[in-house]
């Protein structure tokens, strides 16, 4: 969503299911401390292949270098990792440190992932070595069944991953996102006055949850992520990080998912449609761009991998279709990014940015809108990014004002989609101060079980950048009366 001036704003894939750690215990004869432990986690399992993650103890004297290594009994084959160099002949899988962990004192520890492929059964490892010696003298298997663990998620905020066109929980339970955006730390940072637009406080963010939300969608600008020197440092950098990671911790803690979305990023375009002309990330720009977007994803994933209940979008709402002379030409730049057309810098694609966060370990679902503001996915099947983890779902946005806003377009063009991947809109709403148009959203995706958003929780003027409230108690403008009322009618 194009948010209104600021002056405005201060007057107003096979069928894949999620599994929990199952980890292997350490049991130790007589109580003795053994020299090493280990513990082995499937934190992931879908068709064809898994994720897993070892986290191996030192209990003896330090050592300046580790090698673990253990056998796989079921055919299991490791096609990536991270936090330590992997390799595999037969069986036998090897994991030695990279250069930065390589020490290990007495008492410390070390944990590396991996991805791997498996077929017919996915048994857990059993028997472990650091440096030749022994791990988990006298572990025993998990007689946990890895297809019914308990959930990886913190209990109230599930883990959620792709299972065909659904979300799905731990126990294969379809999850819809329900809930609002919170916009804020796209622009406030940017502009110098802040990090978020109003509270978000804990009494805040549980006004949120009072409306049966279920989810918050959160947007982020790069720049103030990383701290660039455009940007206050107090407004920049850790504090941007810290404020971004108390903000998740507060959705979570009222029981709701929280959706990290990259809304404003760098990169000079002044073509068709231009919000701005500079080059700072002060606006929506068409693409996201290859100077900063893969390194802002890489921190949001590495800061983010351990936490399952954490959702990325990646990218706000695409435009290369209006810079590009051809639709062909759009969805390319889309994928592949590189030199488009009418686009002066280089960008990166939406592969460029899945491989950015894949690269981390991390396997948080992934959400990618489409061309024309996130409004237009009829090639987003044909043109979508390969994933490893097989946890891509698609976003699209849609206001009373945007081309695709009448049920003969979803039916054409988003059925096919949610018919085939999950499908989430983002941001839904409109300029009218009422919500006629946004109940015939929710209701067309109501009779197909799928997710939506309503933007946004800030108190501005709603004919001028739909909000949802007056007041961050609760208080519903005549437009967010609609989704309040909606959502609390939800079973």
């Amino acid at each position: 969503m194009r948010h209104p001036p600021r002056s405005l704003l201060l007057a107003v894939t096979g069928a894949v299911a999620l599994v929990a750690a199952v980890t292997v215990p350490v049991v130790t004869a007589q109580g003795a401390t053994p020299a090493c432990t280990v513990e082995y986690s499937v934190t992931g399992q879908w068709d064809g292949g898994f994720q897993g993650a070892v986290t191996v103890t030192n209990n003896a004297a330090p050592v300046s270098g580790w090698s673990l290594g253990f056998d796989f009994a079921g055919g299991q084959k490791v096609t990536q990792g991270w936090n330590a160099k992997w390799s595999q002949s037969g069986a036998a899988v090897t994991a030695t440190n990279e250069s930065w962990n390589g020490s290990l004192a007495t008492g410390a520890s070390v944990s590396a992932g991996f991805i791997a492929s498996w077929s017919g059964s996915n048994a857990v490892p059993t028997a472990f070595e650091l440096n030749g010696t022994t791990c988990n003298a006298g572990a025993e298997p998990d007689p946990t069944d890895p297809t019914d663990p308990p959930d990886p998620g913190d209990g109230s905020v599930p883990a959620l991953h792709v299972a065909g066109n659904k979300l799905v929980d731990a126990d294969g339970t379809t999850r819809r996102l329900l809930g609002v955006n919170r916009s804020g730390g796209e622009f406030m940072c940017v502009q110098g006055y802040g990090i978020w637009d109003g509270p978000v406080d804990d009494a805040a963010i549980g006004a949120i949850a009072d409306w049966n939300a279920n989810t918050v969608r959160i947007p982020l600008n790069e720049e103030c992520w990383l701290g660039l020197s455009d940007i206050k440092p107090e407004y920049g950098g850790a504090n941007y990080v810290n404020a971004v990671k108390d903000l998740v911790g507060r959705v979570k803690a009222h029981g709701m998912t929280p959706m990290l979305e990259l809304h404003w990023s760098w990169g000079q375009y002044t073509g068709n449609s231009a919000g701005c002309s500079d080059v700072h990330a002060t606006c929506q720009k068409p693409m996201p761009n290859m100077q900063y977007t893969p390194a802002f994803w890489t921190s949001v994933a590495n800061t983010f991998k351990d936490d399952p209940t954490v959702v990325f979008d990646l990218f706000n709402e695409p435009y290369p279709d209006r810079a590009t002379s051809t639709t062909t030409q759009a969805w390319q730049c889309w994928r592949d990014g590189g030199n488009c057309p009418g686009i002066g810098y280089e960008v990166a694609g939406m592969q460029d940015l899945v491989d950015a966060v894949r690269d981390t370990g991390a396997g948080n679902p992934i959400l990618l809108g489409g061309l024309a503001y996130s409004n237009d996915l009829s090639q987003w099947l044909t043109y979508r990014p390969t994933d490893p983890a097989g946890n891509l779902a698609a976003a699209w946005h849609v206001y009373n004002f945007n081309t695709c806003a009448n049920e003969s377009c979803w039916n054409s063009t988003l059925a096919p989609v949610a018919d085939r991947v999950p499908l989430v809109a983002g941001e839904i709403g409109e300029n009218t101060c009422s919500h006629s148009f946004v109940d015939r959203v929710m209701k067309w995706f109501d009779d197909r079980d799928l997710s939506y958003l309503g933007w946004t929780w800030n108190t501005w003027d709603c004919s001028s950048g739909p909000a949802l409230i007056s007041g961050y108690d609760g208080t519903p403008t005549s437009y967010g009366i609609g989704l309040r009322d909606h959502l609390r009618a939800l079973d």
